[in-house]
């Protein structure tokens, strides 16, 4: 699709669909890095999720003060709490 190109019906709801379910998905990215975080025996590995973790908490609605408390201190645990808190209902 060349740029400037209005999207098609069929494309802008596959776009409000994404938006829509945002929240869903990052927490499922998430719990997904959770798990891969506890299992991961390489140190450089644990660094590549630890980054892709803090980017996904980024688009997510939890206070950036505790999202750098966790990354920082990079504790498993305590992102499984905040992924927790995502898919608890509100």
């Amino acid at each position: 699709m060349p740029r400037g190109e209005p999207l098609s019906r069929h494309q802008k709801k596959i776009v409000d669909r994404y938006y829509d379910h945002k929240d869903t998905i990052m927490a499922t990215k998430l719990g997904e890095l959770v798990t891969e975080l506890y299992l991961c025996d390489s140190d450089k590995k644990a660094d590549s999720l630890w980054k892709r973790a803090e980017t996904a908490l980024r688009q997510t609605d939890i206070k950036p003060v505790d999202i750098d408390r966790v990354t920082s201190a990079k504790d498993v645990k305590a992102l499984a709490e905040l992924v927790q808190k995502l898919n608890s209902p509100r």
